[in-house]
């Protein structure tokens, strides 16, 4: 493990999945701490920018306080392709540092679990990688996340060249809970094929949808592929999104939950109504609504555009299965319509999406991660960004020397794994540009009220992702909004 390590202890108010605490208290850093950390990360700026930081006897200041240091990273991109390439980029960074990195993939759905065991230990890593913004949040709030840290890189690199809404979202006072490194909106995929044969419009609003997905729906064939487990944040993720378009929110200016309004009650039983026009509406997930897509049994999907490879033919391990497949595997990109943002019949549109972040732990060698976090949004940004393009905007567009740096370069990133191509071979320049919007203009539950930290402990609980499923199954609405309003009241209380 790496060097430098500070104690923390549990801080007992708040509980994780079995109960077990997820809180720990931040360590005190005496005078002398404060002072080689400032020291330690000018010169890892230093180096990340190709510069040096002299020391005394002639010799680099900052190899010597680097060279021999040891970073434990997580990363949610946990696919093994995306290892290896990160894997390659850490070498990089190994190489011009002289710092050791040890990768290790967590599935986003075992960050919970891996981050509550690891914190009660006092065995936490030193950065984290892809972490949603809500459980940045959550895990500042528990002070496991180091929010002086994060600040001083964005602060470093320039405030200014990072998009302002990803910087609004990972804040809480002013101050970022992690460094947003890229984003993504929400999807509504369509068959452009099957709707222009059924005489069908392009799918705006919640009403267009409701009725294509009726229309549609045949043996063999759902209205959409929608996300209904209990268990997953998927299904809260694709709830939201249609909630939004509804007027629902978690929780009012105040801060005072309001998911038992009539909105969210009135969300529910149509969410309820979509999914009924499924082939199998129970316990959908990641990667069943994922495969009926891919096999032509769905005419719409509610995804994130990290399918969009798939949809082309470009991996192995998602092939497109529809029966025109066989003869074009990218028949699916080629025949398929993206939107965005949707509204009700009259209402403002509206998109779920997600920031991602890096991450420094209250645990970590601070210097030498904060030297990684920087690498990884200058030299080795646009190749994080390859990881998988589709779904991974750059929020932030360039630097000092040009401002539209990895924006330019993002549009020319090929997408895939076993074959590699650019987007625009597939999808239409309006679909292309709708992917760089949606990452940067999407709303959230509870961020501009204060209430990430909640968001986060939702996607621990999934009391949201409970209630859709129960509704699905049959439950009441209202009686199920009451239930989820509870629990999350409970949930807003452990929070403070």
């Amino acid at each position: 493990m790496s060097v430098n390590r500070r104690h923390v202890a549990p801080k007992g108010a708040n509980l994780g999945p079995g109960g077990a605490a997820v809180g720990v208290a931040r360590g005190t850093r005496t005078l002398g701490e404060h002072m080689r950390r400032a020291v330690i990360a000018a010169c890892a700026a230093a180096i990340v920018a190709g510069a040096g930081c002299g020391g005394t006897g002639g010799g680099d200041a900052s190899d010597e306080d680097l060279r021999g240091h040891d970073l434990t990273v997580w990363t949610n991109e946990f696919q093994p392709d995306r290892v290896r390439r990160t894997e390659r980029i850490l070498a990089d960074f190994s190489k011009r540092t002289g710092v050791k990195v040890d990768l290790v993939p967590i599935p986003e759905d075992e960050l919970a679990p891996r981050i509550t065991e690891a914190s009660t230990a006092g065995r936490l890593p030193d950065v984290v990688f892809a972490t949603p913004v809500a459980e940045s949040q959550s895990y500042a709030d528990d002070e496991i996340f180091d929010t002086d840290a994060a600040q001083e890189v964005i602060d470093r690199l320039d405030p200014s060249t990072f998009s302002q809404k990803a910087l609004e979202l990972v804040s809480v006072d002013g101050k970022a809970t992690g460094v947003p490194s890229d984003g993504w909106g929400q999807l509504l995929i369509y068959r452009k094929d099957l709707f222009d044969r059924a005489g069908i419009s392009r799918p705006v609003t919640l009403s267009d949808v409701l009725s294509a997905a009726r229309r549609l729906q045949r043996p063999g064939r759902s209205g959409i592929a929608l996300a209904t487990a209990p268990t997953e944040t998927f299904t809260q993720e694709s709830f939201e999104h249609i909630a939004l378009a509804a007027g629902c929110r978690l929780v009012d200016a105040a801060g005072k939950v309001t998911f038992d309004s009539p909105p969210c009650v009135e969300a529910l039983r149509y969410y309820r109504a979509l999914a009924a026009t499924s082939r199998t509406p129970a316990d959908q997930g990641v990667d069943s609504t994922r495969r009926s897509y891919l096999a032509g049994r769905a005419a719409m999907l509610l995804w994130s555009p990290f399918i969009l490879d798939a949809m082309a033919g470009l991996r192995d391990d998602t092939r497109p299965t529809c029966p025109q497949c066989r003869l074009d595997p990218a028949f699916l990109a080629k025949n398929s319509g993206l939107v965005g943002p949707l509204s009700k019949d009259g209402g403002q549109p509206s998109q779920f999406g997600s920031v991602s972040t890096f991450d420094i732990t209250v645990e970590a060698d601070t210097a030498a991660a904060q030297a990684l976090v920087e690498f990884m949004m200058s030299d080795g940004y646009v190749r994080w960004l390859g990881l998988s393009p589709q779904g991974k905007f750059p929020l932030r567009s360039g630097d000092g020397d040009d401002p539209e740096r990895f924006v330019q370069a993002w549009e020319d990133l090929e997408s895939g794994v076993d074959r590699l191509a650019p987007l625009s071979d597939y999808y239409s320049p309006a679909s292309i540009t709708s992917l760089g919007d949606g990452a940067q203009r999407f709303e959230r539950w509870g961020f501009a009220e204060g209430q990430g930290a909640l968001v986060g402990a939702l996607s621990r609980d999934q009391p949201v992702a409970k209630g859709v499923a129960d509704v699905v199954a049959g439950k009441d609405p209202a009686a199920a909004a009451r239930e989820v309003q509870a629990a999350v009241e409970e949930l807003q209380a452990g929070l403070q």
